[in-house]
């Protein structure tokens, strides 16, 4: 699967990068919930627009100390599709707003 998706801006992708983030994420963020609010396919595309929620209930690289706080936000996803399988995946998501609801310091670029 190719994943289209900036881990960091400004810092390379390397292969599994996006998943290794993932479960740091899921992990620092429990209890974490996606609510999928809409979902649309066509031909080999398929768009995903969710709700996620969750609290810093853990250690993460930009937040090391929990805040215990909650937040939530709306995230897009557009994956491609063959073979029954996804191939690509591209998303956004409000990531300051998740940054201000947790009570995280702003991300910088080196």
């Amino acid at each position: 699967m190719v994943d289209h998706n900036k881990v960091i801006h400004g810092k390379p992708d390397e292969p599994g990068a996006a998943f290794a983030a993932i479960a740091t994420q899921l992990a620092a963020l429990a209890p974490y919930r996606a609510r999928i609010d809409e979902l649309i396919a066509e031909g080999d595309r398929v768009v995903a627009r969710i709700t996620q929620s969750g609290v810093s209930s853990g250690a993460h690289p930009r937040m090391p100390v929990p805040t215990g706080r909650s937040f939530e936000n709306e995230a897009m996803f557009v994956f491609t599709v063959a073979d029954g399988r996804i191939s690509e995946i591209r998303g956004v998501s409000d990531r300051l707003g998740l940054f201000l609801q947790l009570g995280w310091d702003w991300p910088t670029v080196d």
